[in-house]
């Protein structure tokens, strides 16, 4: 078993917390590179942080598209940056058998969108013990969520996690109903607003997502405003060369602004 660092440090302020990195490992230098940059902005603003990388890509339009340096590679890497930084990560995983390998690796199991009712996967999850946090599928409402949540909760693991990430609207583009922020609250769980892949366009011609990055201030903005108690928000210092998603990632040099007007929504509405 790896040595685990758990902890998430700044609870006692009162600011929503903070799910944030790149949108999958690409190296050591680049994933210390990022995380340093959020660990410290993070630091100075008080704000929770779990560190964000997916080790690999298992949803992908193309069977050429870059899907991963190696599992135990980027798990390692982002055991590394936990301990080297001092703060949690979360990670996506794909099928049952990938739970309990990732668990010994990082502290937040996250539950891709697409796969959001695989019971079977939901299990595995809860049965590693680490909290689960479940992304909405984009075709379903935020009131099914509840059955996601009980899954878990029944198989005796209470530490649940719901995020949102809009809604299929057409062929190839979300939208965001900010009603179901305080609906899947209500099911007694933290609710994160997934600030980037709400932004998502997929593009069924060339296989390449596209995004809207420029609005993912207004997502954030709006979901603090009706509630949200965290934020998912992918982010990278060249998007434009990042190797998964990056047309709808934040660059990293927005994030402490975006960060600070949030603080502001937060504590206006407190």
């Amino acid at each position: 078993m790896i040595n685990r660092i758990p902890q998430i440090k700044h609870t006692e302020s009162g600011n929503f917390f903070l799910m944030a990195g790149p949108c999958v490992i690409e190296n050591e230098e680049i994933a210390f590179r990022i995380a340093e940059r959020i660990v410290n902005i993070t630091d100075k603003l008080k704000i929770p942080l779990i560190f964000k990388g997916s080790y690999r890509k298992a949803n992908r339009s193309r069977l050429d598209s870059f899907t991963g340096i190696g599992d135990e590679k980027a798990l390692r890497i982002l055991n590394k940056v936990s301990m080297e930084f001092g703060v949690p990560t979360v990670t996506d995983i794909h099928e049952s058998h990938e739970a309990a390998i990732a668990a010994e690796f990082v502290d937040v199991l996250q539950i891709p969108a697409f796969l959001c009712r695989q019971t079977d996967l939901l299990v595995a999850a809860a049965l590693t013990g680490k909290a689960v946090n479940v992304k909405k599928g984009q075709f379903l409402s935020a009131g099914s969520m509840k059955f996601a949540v009980e899954k878990i909760q029944e198989s005796g693991n209470p530490n649940v996690i719901l995020t949102d990430r809009g809604n299929t609207f057409g062929y190839q583009d979300i939208i965001v109903d900010y009603r179901g922020i305080p609906e899947m609250r209500s099911f007694g769980v933290p609710v994160v607003m997934d600030c980037t892949h709400s932004l998502q366009q997929p593009n069924q011609a060339s296989g390449v997502t596209g995004g809207k990055p420029a609005l993912i201030e207004t997502i954030a903005k709006a979901a603090i405003a009706v509630g949200s108690d965290g934020l998912f928000i992918e982010t990278h210092p060249d998007p434009a060369n990042a190797k998964s998603d990056g047309a709808n990632m934040l660059h990293l040099d927005l994030l402490e602004g975006l960060l600070v007007k949030l603080i502001r929504i937060r504590n206006a509405i407190s």
